[in-house]
């Protein structure tokens, strides 16, 4: 396992389009571990295949607490089939925004189909922190980032200072 460098606004690749994976092989299942490397380095409790610049729809989540065992979880080609009109608010932050959050209101639950490690089929119902970070991690595969859930004129102060930092990163590189 390694420790993927990750994506950051406003890198164009975070607004592609995930494909689909065809089938969960040894890359796949490796790409998941790493990951999760990744994810739990950070930290975070979420991080699509996307934020570490590879454009598949796969994703990884642990909602555990700090103080529980932790619980990895891999979904391959998720899709919510199913939300609730019932919301909730969650203060949202992303990996690939570092050190920016804001309050998200999203469906309070979700159905996910998706696929497991072992190439099943599956379904799960989620509430609470783990819908919320699902579909965070689903738009992403979609191309969506949490700011785009926010209001114009913060969205676009965080794009430019990002876009700011991102020059500043470049031109220290040279």
């Amino acid at each position: 396992m390694s420790i993927k460098p990750l994506i950051l606004l406003p890198d164009p690749v975070l607004r592609r389009q995930s494909d689909p994976i065809e089938r969960v092989d040894d890359a796949v299942l490796a790409l998941a571990d790493d990951m999760l490397e990744t994810m739990y380095d950070a930290p975070g409790i979420g991080l699509a295949a996307v934020q570490v610049g590879i454009p598949r729809r796969l994703l990884v989540v642990d909602c555990s607490r700090e103080d529980e065992d932790q619980a990895p979880m891999v979904f391959i080609n998720p899709q919510v089939v199913a939300s609730s009109d019932e919301r909730s608010t969650y203060e949202e932050g992303c990996l690939s925004i570092p050190d920016y959050y804001a309050e998200v209101e999203r469906p309070m639950q979700v159905t996910v189909d998706y696929v497991d490690r072992l190439g099943k089929q599956q379904q799960i119902e989620a509430d609470g922190l783990l819908a919320t970070c699902l579909q965070h991690e689903i738009d992403h595969l979609n191309g969506i980032l949490f700011i785009d859930h926010i209001s114009k004129l913060k969205r676009d102060m965080v794009v430019k200072k990002f876009t700011k930092l991102a020059k500043g990163r470049s031109t220290a590189a040279l």
